[in-house]
């Protein structure tokens, strides 16, 4: 085969997400580095992910985040856009995980323009650990509704900090 001919690849998985949306008036004006990491979020979800609803066949799916009532809501459908499952989670766990990211993100960002490498890595680091606890509670609490791989949750988590931006 020449060079940029179609190669048949080995057929996707159908555990995983294919399309996500953010409920759009919950999101508040983002800056360039927070609307940046949102689309980063979304690409290298959609580009590689883990995803299975509990108990339903029905992948690959389609994943809508919201936020209503106090709560975060997956939306999420099947490739024939049927609701497979809705499953809303208190948001009361994840407001401290999301009030210390905010702060250390922005302590990151100020700290990139005029901080030493050193400052800049252990700022890093404590905001590498914040996002992966809470990433490992987001997967905590959707056991046994839904199952991820950590990078899956990872990445879902930084969407639900996206969910929270006012702005």
């Amino acid at each position: 085969m020449a060079p940029g001919d179609n190669v048949p690849s080995e057929p996707a998985s159908a555990n995983r997400l294919v399309s996500i949306n953010l409920d759009d008036s919950l999101i508040g004006v983002a800056s360039l580095d927070a609307e940046h990491e949102r689309r980063v979020a979304i690409y290298d979800l959609i580009a590689e992910n883990s995803f299975t609803v509990v108990g339903k066949d029905q992948g690959p799916y389609h994943l809508t985040l919201s936020i209503a009532e106090s709560r975060l809501i997956f939306d999420i459908f099947n490739s024939r856009e049927e609701r497979c499952s809705t499953v809303g989670l208190s948001l009361s766990p994840f407001r401290r995980f999301i009030k210390d990211y905010f702060l250390i993100c922005d302590s990151y960002y100020k700290a990139i323009k005029t901080a030493t490498p050193s400052q800049i890595e252990t700022i890093d680091m404590a905001r590498r650990g914040l996002h992966n606890e809470g990433s490992e509670l987001l997967k905590e609490r959707l056991k046994g509704k839904v199952e991820m791989d950590f990078d899956t949750a990872r990445r879902i988590f930084t969407l639900v900090c996206a969910l929270h931006w006012r702005g």
